[in-house]
């Protein structure tokens, strides 16, 4: 069935709409990366969003069920220059196409998907709708994008734990992903992963080893109200935030962030880190930053840089066992180059266990 993309602006994008036929409104954005595309779509941090691949042949490794990093898509809809009708690989059980009809995913396919990101680069993230009646199209009625609250709609519901490891990490889900998980059990950690919300009291009755607060969707500032119980927390317990976790201790200690036009959403973000002068490339997909210059009164020093844009990619605190990163070292999809941070959080969290004994 022939489709639409309609951007706020009004401009009209034809292709063939694949999966769900109902409209779908969503903040359009692009993903740079040539893999990874099953990750993507089923990544929390994608919810409300509208992904354009700049890649032009996306599905042409079908897809697995294992690299899913939720149990079902979270991004509003995907856009793709060409989508191939079956995948060739040996885990593949299902190609894109059936995936998007058995989920009501929609893919918008036949797109042309450079024209599209040209617009966005120039323009940055906005809001756009996919339809079949480009005649029904009616922005006024949408709310605004980054004044909606995703988180809620990606957390978990209950306390559950995975594993048995020595470490004991607590795990505030703002929209996780499976593969964090799996990088902190693949470390002998025992992981219990809590509702977005949770009370001090609550975590603290886990007796926590460790706290981590994880990625997830939407502007940070929507949950300013939990930022008192996120300081009070990460000054109690060794902290490791990733994205929008780390994005949440900046505004918890007294800094802001900002907007990026486009985002950073790929895998091939060149990342340094300013102790060690290592150069990580990342995995990336965030829309907002750390705002540079507003961490002078907060404790925080900037750890690691973005090498294309000088953004703030990662913060250490200087007087308390807590770091963060805006990328994502469990890199899925992406490299792997950074993953010791996960070891890093473990160093500390031993550190502040010796320190017990000692006491």
């Amino acid at each position: 069935m022939k489709g639409y993309l309609v951007l706020s602006t009004g401009e009209i994008f034809e292709g063939e709409l694949l999966g769900s036929k109902e409209e779908v409104y969503g903040e359009v954005v692009f993903f740079t990366g040539m893999s990874g595309y099953e990750e993507v779509m089923t990544d929390p941090s994608f919810k409300g969003q509208i992904v354009v691949f700049t890649y032009p042949l996306i599905g042409n490794y079908g897809i697995n069920g294992i690299d899913q990093e939720s149990v079902a898509p979270q991004a509003s809809a995907l856009i793709m220059q060409g989508c191939r009708n079956e995948g060739f690989h040996y885990e593949s059980v299902d190609s894109l196409k059936d995936y998007a009809e058995k989920t009501s995913l929609p893919i918008l396919v036949g797109v042309d998907t450079r024209a599209v990101v040209k617009r966005i680069r120039e323009l940055g993230d906005m809001g756009a709708i996919i339809t079949t009646n480009i005649d029904s199209v009616d922005f006024s009625t949408k709310p605004v994008i980054g004044t909606r609250n995703l988180v809620e709609a990606v957390s978990t519901t209950k306390i559950e734990t995975f594993g048995k490891g020595d470490y004991h990490v607590v795990m505030i889900d703002f929209g996780y992903k499976k593969s964090i998980l799996t990088s902190l059990l693949a470390l002998d950690c025992k992981v219990t992963v809590v509702p977005y919300n949770t009370d001090v009291n609550t975590i603290a009755e886990l007796n926590p080893d460790g706290l981590f607060l994880s990625n997830g969707p939407g502007n940070p500032k929507k949950l300013t109200h939990l930022l008192g119980q996120i300081k009070k927390l990460a000054t109690t317990y060794p902290t490791m935030g990733i994205c929008l976790g780390h994005q949440l201790l900046a505004l918890a200690f007294g800094g802001d962030t900002e907007k990026l036009r486009f985002g950073h959403r790929g895998a091939n973000q060149p990342v340094q880190d300013l102790l060690t002068k290592k150069v990580y490339i990342t995995s990336q997909n965030h829309s907002y930053v750390v705002k540079d210059g507003s961490l002078a009164q907060t404790g925080f020093s900037t750890r690691y840089i973005n090498i294309n844009d000088q953004s703030i990619e990662g913060m250490s605190h200087l007087h308390y066992p807590i770091t963060s990163v805006q990328f994502h070292p469990e890199a899925h999809p992406g490299p792997s180059d950074s993953e010791e941070i996960f070891q890093n959080f473990l160093t500390d969290m031993s550190s502040k266990r010796r320190e017990k004994i000692y006491a």
